[in-house]
């Protein structure tokens, strides 16, 4: 499952990704995680983001070879903040 919530201005998105754990590693993260970030472009989302658990390594691996960004959170040590502006090049 993968879902998208934006901002009322369509500025900023929050995207969320869960997949069955008999179906990770088969590539299906890096399908949805694209389309939702096409489907953010399409719509003129300025900012895609995630917040991610800093132990979800496989996750934050997978979106910063996708081209995300990631931050730590200041008041959050165990978070990171994982981002990609509108334009930014979206790996294939």
């Amino acid at each position: 499952m993968a879902t998208l919530a934006a901002d009322p201005a369509d500025r900023r998105g929050e995207v969320a990704i869960c997949i069955r754990e008999d179906r990770k590693h088969l590539g299906v993260g890096w399908e949805f995680l694209g389309y939702i970030a096409h489907y953010a472009d399409d719509h003129g989302i300025e900012t895609l983001e995630s917040i991610e658990s800093r132990e979800n390594r496989a996750a934050i691996e997978l979106e910063r070879e996708m081209g995300l960004t990631v931050a730590m959170v200041p008041d959050d040590p165990t978070l990171v903040l994982v981002q990609r502006k509108l334009g930014a090049t979206l790996a294939n």
